[in-house]
């Protein structure tokens, strides 16, 4: 019935999202390295709009506590950026992609315990070339898709690198189709 009633409302249930994706990023490092000359950086990150108020502020520092006491205990830096969207950044020393898409997904399912969800934007898992190229591998958290995001610029970014690491990638990642959204990052850690 509830379908039903979606349907004459014009709404639809958000997709959920697939946190068990990010594990298919190390396969894919593997192509994009192998294939394009891009290796990880070791750091990637969660973005989320945190709602205002001094009740989120303590449980977004509870969620940041609980990731820094974790057993392997991810490296977690809070960030924010000039567009009011908070960045919760996990650096591996040993570049290790396998264990950072597990932090991260560590990180996004900590949030959503916390009562996140609904403001969980993506995950970003920067890439670099020997050429001083930056592409990140952006997981869309309502969508379920990754795209590619290559900046070079403050303000511009490299379209065609990006639909190469698209089509890269096809095989091994679910990549988001729709290009309205593959929304530029500026400014994002990492990149």
């Amino acid at each position: 019935m509830s379908r039903f009633w979606g349907a004459l409302t014009g709404r639809t249930t958000p997709k959920q999202a697939n946190l068990d994706s990010l594990f298919l990023v190390p396969s894919a490092a593997i192509t994009l390295q192998t294939a394009a000359g891009f290796t990880p950086t070791g750091t990637g990150s969660v973005c989320f709009r945190a709602p205002d108020g001094a009740a989120y502020q303590q449980t977004q520092d509870e969620v940041v506590a609980l990731l820094r006491d974790a057993t392997d205990k991810p490296d977690v830096q809070v960030h924010h950026d000039d567009f009011g969207f908070t960045w919760l950044v996990v650096d591996r020393v040993d570049d290790d992609v396998e264990g950072l898409c597990t932090d991260l997904h560590a990180v996004n399912a900590s949030l959503e315990e916390q009562g996140f969800s609904t403001g969980l934007l993506c995950s970003l898992v920067p890439f670099h070339d020997a050429a001083g190229r930056n592409v990140g591998l952006v997981y869309l958290y309502k969508q379920g898709t990754f795209y590619a995001f290559a900046p070079t610029g403050p303000k511009t970014r490299d379209n065609l690198l990006e639909i190469q690491v698209r089509d890269t990638l096809a095989a091994e990642l679910p990549m988001e189709q729709d290009l309205q959204r593959w929304l530029a990052l500026w400014g994002a850690p990492g990149l």
